[in-house]
């Protein structure tokens, strides 16, 4: 790898000895993981490796088209790297009673997933993105994921740092320089420079100074990178720490065996993931606490009333206990949201909200259509609806949105599936069959790969 000379310099400085081995690794494939969604799917199977820090991870042989497992659609498992799921692991040593979470730089929605997954029950997650593109497909991901205690929002880190004391932990994976990703993004290696790392350590600042204020006094702090560099990381916690009390927690108690580096720089505990010790990218880490003599103030939201939605019978029996939810019209689509919920949802208002608990259904010329949000749901009600079984190929078809050809058609909506697991809406007319598979999120290619050997089925459906 044609590595830049300012960070050949610099990382010899870091590393020492070590540098050679930290390069040539560099040089060497970039590892492929996933994770698995445990509301929708067992534990990886012993065909595959496990990740060491967290149950749910696994490594594969290789990198699989994953685009065209309709498994993948479905929500089954998330495509991640395996240092970034150490945060799971923070959080299941550090929190044992449900908590309000905002996931700050959320999208591609890789912390978010990874916290539903791993928060105690009763915890609910706000997953933040700035950038409006990067939110869209950041709401589409959660909503695969299935789990009703989320909201997805739309907002800077200044909007969010006016809820004063509201979240008792904020993850926050700042946009860096991404020099963890060299080997698996050429762009990030393109475009390094060492002023571009001065102007990222200058951002996660204002950012992080603008979103603290939201930390209630003794919350938790989880603050990463996908980058090497003291200046993006350790230096950064120090800021943290002299500008506003941040207390470093103790190390947590590790097994050698994870090869985790600790800090390059001072006394502020960091777990550094490097390709040279550890099986994944660039990642680093670390966990400050909000001094807890810090005055609590609550954050007292001046909201509008949501407007109430009436569902119809149709819609309401393809949820299991529709009574334990509240129904809220917003932007023109239904969304139910767990009754526990509904104070964390009033901290939102004037937020530009994306999602929240289940899209149950979309208004359309005055009717309700179920939303693509429903049939992936957790609380989705199968027993409701007669299922469509979809071959692999006539799944990759609904997938693409195109039209089905299927026999013995009853009039009415209708969820179709893939080794018994939801895909999504059709309606049925007559001879035919809409497809109502979401137009943003469809396979836009025209490639199907020639090895039918669907992940979701080696690695997490042995019972099929």
């Amino acid at each position: 790898m044609n590595l830049p000379l300012d960070f050949i310099s610099g990382m010899q400085r870091l590393l020492g000895d070590e540098y050679l081995r930290f390069a040539s690794a560099l040089d060497t494939p970039p590892p492929v993981s996933v994770r698995i969604n445990p509301l929708k799917c067992c534990c990886p199977t012993k065909k595959s490796e496990p990740v060491p820090w967290l149950g749910e991870g696994a490594y594969l042989k290789e990198r699989i088209p994953f685009t065209f497992d309709p498994l993948f659609h479905a929500g089954l498992y998330y495509v991640q790297e395996a240092s970034s799921m150490f945060v799971g692991h923070i959080l299941k040593e550090l929190i044992k009673d449900p908590v309000s979470v905002l996931d700050l730089c959320a999208a591609p929605g890789g912390k978010t997933t990874l916290a539903l997954s791993t928060l105690p029950e009763g915890s609910f997650v706000v997953s933040n993105e700035y950038v409006a593109s990067r939110a869209n497909i950041l709401a589409e991901n959660i909503m695969k994921w299935g789990y009703t205690n989320c909201a997805v929002t739309n907002n800077t880190p200044t909007d969010y740092g006016r809820l004063q004391h509201s979240f008792d932990v904020i993850l926050v994976d700042a946009p860096c320089s991404g020099e963890g990703m060299f080997r698996k993004e050429p762009d990030a290696l393109a475009q390094w420079s060492k002023q571009g790392v001065l102007a990222c350590a200058t951002r996660q600042k204002s950012i992080l100074s603008n979103v603290w204020s939201a930390l209630r006094p003794g919350g938790l702090l989880v603050y990463s990178t996908c980058t090497y560099n003291i200046t993006e990381n350790e230096d950064i916690a120090e800021y943290l720490h002299e500008t506003f009390g941040a207390e470093p927690l103790p190390v947590l108690d590790l097994p050698e065996s994870w090869c985790i580096m600790p800090q390059l720089k001072g006394d502020i505990p960091f777990y550094r993931f490097m390709p040279q010790r550890t099986i994944g990218e660039g990642f680093s880490v670390t966990i400050l606490r909000k001094p807890k003599n810090e005055t609590y103030m609550p954050y007292k939201p001046k909201f509008k009333k949501a407007e109430k939605a009436k569902i119809t019978e149709e819609i309401k029996r393809y949820i299991q206990n529709p009574k334990h939810y509240d129904y809220t019209l917003y932007n023109d689509t239904v969304f139910a949201l767990p009754l526990e919920f509904s104070t964390n949802m009033q901290l939102l208002a004037g937020m530009n909200i994306l999602h929240y608990g289940i899209a149950v259904a979309s208004c359309k010329g005055g009717n309700l259509q179920p939303h693509q949000s429903l049939a992936l749901s957790s609380a989705f009600n199968s027993d409701a609806s007669d299922s469509m079984p979809l071959s692999l190929a006539e799944a990759r078809s609904y997938l693409r949105r195109e039209s089905l050809t299927l026999p013995n058609i009853q009039h009415g909506y209708r969820i179709v599936t893939f080794l018994g697991r939801p895909l999504g809406w059709i309606k049925c007319v007559g001879t035919r069959a809409n497809n109502l598979y979401p137009q943003e999120w469809r396979i836009r290619s025209r490639y199907t790969p020639d090895n039918d050997n669907i992940l979701g089925i080696t690695l997490c459906c042995e019972n099929y």
